[in-house]
C-alpha cells in the first residue's frame, strides 16, 4: 500500500494493447516452457555471493529526468557493512550509489540477478557504461532486475544508482550470477504465482458477475458483495506483485491506480458480505461500518482524481488518507469482523466455525504485514496477506454455498408445506360441503326409517314363520342404514357435548375390552400399554367411537394371525396415542386418500368411519397421522392436548 504514483499519464488504448502484445510475445514462450517443462529451464545452477558493497549517500543535484553520472575517483566511498554496524544515519538522502567488483564470469552468456532493489528510479553501470535505467513517474519502489552481461566484464566495477524520495533506498546484499537462459526461468517463475492466483480470482469474479443476472433477487446483493471481494482481491494480487512492473513497467500508472480502486472497493464489500451472512451485529454496528466505509472509499476515490488531475501536487495528503489512516481503519475492520465471528461461534453458528479458519489466517497475515509496515515506517512490501486471502476466499465461497443450500432447503420445505396446506384446504372444503349435505339428508331420512322400522316390527310379530326370516333381514338392513345416518350426523356435527376430564387409560382399556372378542375371532391379539394419570378433555362416547373405528380397521387389516399394539405417552403438553398393527398395510396412494369421502379398502366399507374419526379428533383440538408400508403394517398416531388440570399439576 506504500507504493503510490505521483502523476497520472494519459495512455491510448491501442498503444496499451500494442505494447502488451509485444511484451507477451517475449514473456509467453518462457512462461510456457517453465510450466510445461520446469526441469528444462533449471540449467546450470546460479552462483550467489555477497560482494563488498561500497556506498555514497546524499548525492544532491540530480534531476529525475537526467541520467546520473558515476562518481569519479575522488569520491569518498564507504563500506556498507561499516554503515550498518556503526548505526550511521544517511539523513534525508535523495539518492544513493552502490559499487562492487564483478567476480569471474565463466558462462557463455552470463547475467546478474539483483533480486530486491528498493527505490523509485534505478540505473546500473559497468565501468561507467549504462546497461539499464528505470525512470518511473509513479511511486512503486520494488525492483527486480535480470541483466545480461558479457564474459569480458569479469573483474569490472558494477555501479548501482537508486533514487529514493522517501529515504527508503536499499538493496539485497546478495547477487546471483549465472547463465542468462537458465536464470530467466526462475526469474519469471518467482512472481508468476501471484499473477496466476490474482488472474484466477479476477476470472472467477467475472463469471460470478454474469451469473448474478440469473439468481433470485433476494440473493443478488450477497452474491454481488462476494463477487466484488473476489475480483478486488485478484486485482490487488496482480497489481501489487512485481511481475507487471518488471515486464510492463511503462504501464505502472494503470497498475497502481487499479490497486487503489480495488482496495477502496474491497473494504466496504467485505463488511457488507459479513452483514448479509451474520446480520447487522450488536446495535447495528456492522451496518454503520458499511456506510462509513462506503463514504470514506468514495472520498478517497475523489481525492485520487483530484491528485491525478493536478500532476501529483497533493501526493502527501493523498498518501496520508489512502495509506496511513486507511491502514488503521483496516486494522479496526479486521478486529470488528473477528469479533462478529467469535460472537456467531458462541451462538453456535456453523458458518462462523467455517469462516473462522480462513478469516483467522487472513487476519493474522494482514495484521502481521501491517505490523511490519508501521514498524518499518512504511518501508515494507506486503507479502503474507495473499495466502490469507486465498484461504479466506475459499471459506467465503463455502459460506455462500451453505447459504444457497439453506435457501433451497427452505424453498423445498415451503413447497411441501404449501402442498399440504392446499390438500388440507381442499379436504376442508369437501368436508364442509359433505357435512352440510349429510346433515340435511340425515334429518330427512332418519324419521321415515324409524317409522318404517316400527311398522316392520309389528308385521314381524304377526307374520308367519316363513315370513319372519325375511322381515328380520329387513330390520337388520334398516339398522345398518340407521347406523350410517348416525355416522353422517356425527360427521356433520362433531361438536363435543358434555365435555369432561377423561382418564385416557380407562377409556382405552374399555375400548380394548369391547374389541378383544372381535380380534380373537380374526386370529389377532390386542396388546395395551397405557400408564395411569394421563388426562385429556373430551366426550367419552365420541372418543370411544373414534378409537373403536381405528382399532376395528387394524383388526380387519390383519391377514390371519396378528397383533394390534396400543400405547400412550406424554409428550410435553400432549397425550400421544399410537395404534400399530402388522397387517397388510397400504401404499402411498392409499395412504394419501385416507379420510376422503367414500374411500375404503373394505368390500362393504363406506369410508364414513374414518371420516368421523378425523372429525372427532379435530373437535378435540388434536391431530392424527398415519404411516404405513405394504406388507408390514400401519400405525396411527394421535396427539391430543392434555387437560388443563394436568398441565397445572405439571407446572
Amino acid at each position: 500500500m506504500s507504493n503510490r504514483k505521483k502523476d497520472w499519464g494519459a495512455y491510448r488504448m491501442n498503444a496499451v494493447l500494442h505494447h502488451f502484445i509485444q511484451r507477451l510475445r517475449t514473456v509467453l514462450p518462457a512462461v510456457l516452457l517453465l510450466l510445461i517443462f520446469p526441469s528444462s529451464v533449471a540449467g546450470q545452477a546460479a552462483h550467489t555471493f555477497v560482494p563488498d558493497w561500497q556506498v555514497i549517500w546524499n548525492v544532491n543535484g540530480t534531476a529525475l529526468s537526467e541520467i546520473p553520472v558515476v562518481p569519479g575517483s575522488q569520491a569518498k566511498w564507504e563500506s556498507l557493512t561499516t554503515y550498518r554496524q556503526d548505526g550511521m544515519d544517511s539523513g534525508p538522502a535523495e539518492s544513493v550509489w552502490f559499487q562492487t567488483e564483478l567476480p569471474s564470469l565463466t558462462w557463455e552468456q552470463p547475467a546478474i540477478l539483483l533480486d530486491a532493489i528498493e527505490g523509485k528510479n534505478v540505473a546500473v553501470y559497468i565501468d561507467g557504461i549504462s546497461i539499464y535505467q528505470s525512470n518511473r513517474d509513479y511511486m512503486y519502489t520494488n525492483h527486480r532486475l535480470l541483466l545480461p552481461i558479457r564474459p569480458e566484464d569479469s573483474g569490472k566495477t558494477l555501479n548501482l544508482w537508486v533514487e529514493a524520495p522517501l529515504n527508503s533506498a536499499g538493496i539485497d546484499e546478495e547477487i546471483s550470477i549465472g547463465d542468462y537462459e537458465s536464470m530467466r526461468g526462475a526469474f519469471i517463475r518467482k512472481d508468476l504465482s501471484d499473477f496466476v492466483m490474482g488472474s484466477s480470482f479476477i476470472f472467477i469474479g467475472l463469471l460470478m458477475f454474469f451469473c448474478l443476472f440469473f439468481l433470485p433477487r433476494n440473493n443478488r446483493s450477497t452474491w454481488l458483495a462476494l463477487t466484488l471481494v473476489i475480483a478486488s482481491c485478484g486485482i490487488l494480487l496482480v497489481t501489487y506483485s512485481p511481475f507487471l512492473y518488471t515486464f510492463y513497467e511503462e504501464y505502472g500508472q494503470i497498475w497502481v491506480t487499479s490497486f487503489d480502486i480495488a482496495l477502496f472497493i474491497l473494504l466496504p464489500a467485505l463488511t457488507f458480505y459479513f452483514q448479509k451472512i451474520y446480520g447487522p451485529g450488536p446495535f447495528g454496528i456492522t451496518r454503520c461500518v458499511v456506510i462509513f466505509q462506503t463514504v470514506y472509499s468514495l472520498l478517497c476515490i475523489l481525492f485520487m482524481v483530484v491528485h491525478k488531475l493536478n500532476n501529483g501536487q497533493y501526493y502527501d495528503a493523498y498518501y496520508l488518507f489512502s495509506v496511513q489512516i486507511l491502514g488503521i481503519f483496516i486494522i479496526l475492520q479486521m478486529l470488528l469482523l473477528i469479533g462478529l465471528t467469535i460472537i456467531s461461534a458462541v451462538r453456535k453458528n456453523k458458518d462462523a466455525y467455517i469462516s473462522s479458519i480462513g478469516f483467522g489466517l487472513l487476519s493474522a497475515a494482514s495484521l502481521g504485514d501491517l505490523f511490519f509496515f508501521y514498524a518499518n515506517n512504511g518501508e515494507y512490501h506486503f507479502y503474507y496477506w495473499k495466502w490469507g486471502v486465498l484461504a479466506f476466499i475459499i471459506t467465503l465461497i463455502v459460506m455462500l454455498g451453505r447459504k444457497f443450500i439453506r435457501s433451497h432447503e427452505q424453498v423445498v420445505q415451503y413447497s411441501k408445506e404449501l402442498e399440504l396446506f392446499n390438500n388440507e384446504l381442499q379436504r376442508s372444503e369437501k368436508m364442509e360441503i359433505i357435512s352440510e349435505l349429510a346433515a340435511s339428508v340425515a334429518h330427512e331420512v332418519r324419521n321415515p326409517l324409524q317409522v318404517t322400522r316400527g311398522f316392520m316390527q309389528l308385521l314381524t310379530e304377526r307374520a308367519e314363520e316363513g315370513q319372519k326370516e325375511y322381515l328380520s333381514l329387513a330390520l337388520k338392513e334398516l339398522d345398518r342404514a340407521s347406523g350410517i345416518i348416525t355416522d353422517f350426523l356425527t360427521f356433520a356435527k362433531p361438536e363435543l357435548e358434555h365435555i369432561t376430564v377423561l382418564e385416557l387409560g380407562d377409556e382405552l382399556r374399555h375400548v380394548a375390552g369391547i374389541l378383544n372378542p372381535l380380534a380373537s375371532l380374526s386370529g389377532g391379539v390386542i396388546k395395551l400399554d397405557v400408564p395411569h394419570q394421563i388426562y385429556i378433555d373430551g366426550n367419552s362416547s365420541k372418543l370411544k367411537q373414534a378409537m373403536i373405528n381405528l382399532v376395528k380397521n387394524s383388526i380387519e387389516a390383519l391377514d390371519g394371525d396378528g397383533t394390534i399394539k396400543i400405547w400412550a405417552v406424554k409428550d410435553k403438553d400432549y397425550a400421544v396415542i399410537s395404534i400399530r398393527d402388522n397387517g397388510i398395510g397400504m401404499d402411498m396412494n392409499e395412504l394419501s386418500r385416507l379420510g376422503e369421502p367414500y374411500f375404503s379398502n373394505k368390500t362393504k366399507g363406506t369410508g364414513l368411519g374414518l371420516m368421523v374419526t378425523f372429525r372427532i379428533i379435530e373437535a378435540m383440538n388434536g391431530k392424527i397421522q398415519f404411516t404405513s408400508h405394504k406388507g408390514i403394517g400401519t400405525e396411527a398416531v394421535i396427539r391430543i392436548p392434555l387437560s388443563d388440570t394436568e398441565q397445572m399439576e405439571k407446572n
